[in-house]
């Protein structure tokens, strides 16, 4: 069984480099499992991808300067890679890995990876007593790697190291997808961030639980908010909202769910053709009034079959002064949803009468799979 080790200190201790040196690596081992398995690896800043317009001076040709802007990703591994400064792509390094290629306009995929370099400046050199010279620092770097036609594919078989190992040194490469380049006559032509089978991947977050301290939680697809942004809040005292936001910041709700379970809608609501999907309205009707259709459904779903109705009626007896015995004699709906409704009521005397009487009514609405099932009514 192999444990990971804190190093630990006493008093009078002579310390070797390894010791000050395993104190440095228990800490980024801790950092780096943390970002590597509470955290989805990816882009967390930055890290665009820019094309300026350029004119050779020579031949007058027209191309494109390609600038990595700052930014900060974490790798597989749980390895930050910061870029501190922009970049120049440099096409003679393209030209290495795709040089003998024949002139296409495809798009080339663009990848950063982390990598430990030695400093510029040189080695410690050790005295009398030391067994040698050292670099003291670690340069915590990385390079821009140019990929061959359809490369971005590697990037999702990438595999993580064993559960107990720190960052990686960037001896073998995690490739982070940046974007894509096209590339003729030994000049970059354009930048495309989205033009291939597989997108920059953004770093995101493993959890079973979000918690939000102050009692209201916002989930966007943008960094900040911006007005017409979709967003769903959970609020303590408000419930569940799905909504735009306005240009204060404020949401404008269109589908809200009260912590009670009132819905409410402002849009309209569909039921689609998915099998199985069910919609209901309820309520009371007189007769010779045409039943509603649930919200979202059209008569033409139930002309042409999407959507089977199944309809519910239950009349309510008449008021009447005394003691009468009443009982249903047409309680319908037709075709056209419109109901009919009489009760006949008799009095111990033998009065009889008859009367129209209002209905409590249930209509469903089930999608069926197939478009071209037959639909129609139910009583």
């Amino acid at each position: 069984m192999t444990d990971l080790q804190r190093p630990a200190f006493f008093e009078g201790q002579i310390l070797a480099a390894a010791d000050l040196a395993g104190t440095v690596d228990h800490g980024r081992g801790r950092a780096a499992r943390h970002d590597r398995y509470l955290h989805e690896w990816g882009i967390a800043e930055g890290l665009a991808l820019t094309g300026e317009g350029q004119t050779d001076p020579d031949s007058g040709t027209r191309y494109v300067e390609v600038t990595l802007q700052p930014g900060v990703a974490v790798d597989g591994t749980g390895r930050e890679v910061v870029v501190a400064e922009p970049v120049t792509l440099q096409e003679t390094l393209f030209h290495e890995v795709n040089g003998a290629d024949q002139p296409t306009g495809d798009a080339y995929p663009v990848f950063l990876a982390g990598l430990d370099r030695e400093p510029a400046a040189g080695a410690l050199t050790a005295d009398r007593c030391g067994t040698g010279a050292g670099a003291s620092r670690v340069d915590e770097s990385y390079q821009v790697l140019f990929g061959r036609l359809g490369d971005e594919r590697l990037v999702a078989d990438q595999r993580p190291p064993a559960v107990g190992d720190g960052p990686g040194d960037g001896t073998t490469p995690w490739l982070i997808l940046l974007g894509y380049v096209t590339f003729r006559d030994g000049r970059f032509r354009d930048v495309l961030p989205d033009a291939g089978s597989v997108l920059p991947r953004y770093a995101g977050v493993r959890a079973d639980t979000v918690a939000a301290r102050a009692g209201h939680l916002a989930l966007r697809t943008a960094p900040a908010a911006a007005e017409g942004g979709p967003v769903v809040t959970l609020d303590r005292q408000a419930g569940l909202a799905f909504g735009l936001y306005r240009a204060d910041g404020s949401v404008d709700e269109v589908l809200a769910v009260s912590p009670r379970g009132d819905v409410t809608i402002r849009g309209k609501l569909s039921i689609g053709t998915t099998g199985g999907a069910v919609a209901a309205v309820s309520g009371v009707a007189t007769d010779g009034v045409l039943l509603p259709l649930p919200a979202g459904v059209a008569d033409e779903d139930v002309r042409e079959g999407r959507v089977v109705l199944h309809t519910m009626v239950n009349p309510r007896p008449p008021t009447l002064d005394g003691v009468w015995l009443s009982a249903p004699v047409e309680c319908t709906v037709d075709g056209q949803r419109r109901v009919r409704s009489r009760m006949r009521s008799m009095r111990p005397d033998g009065e009889v009468r008859d009367d129209t009487v209002p209905v409590e009514f249930l209509v469903l609405a089930a999608a069926v799979p197939d478009p071209e099932a037959s639909g129609g009514s139910g009583t």
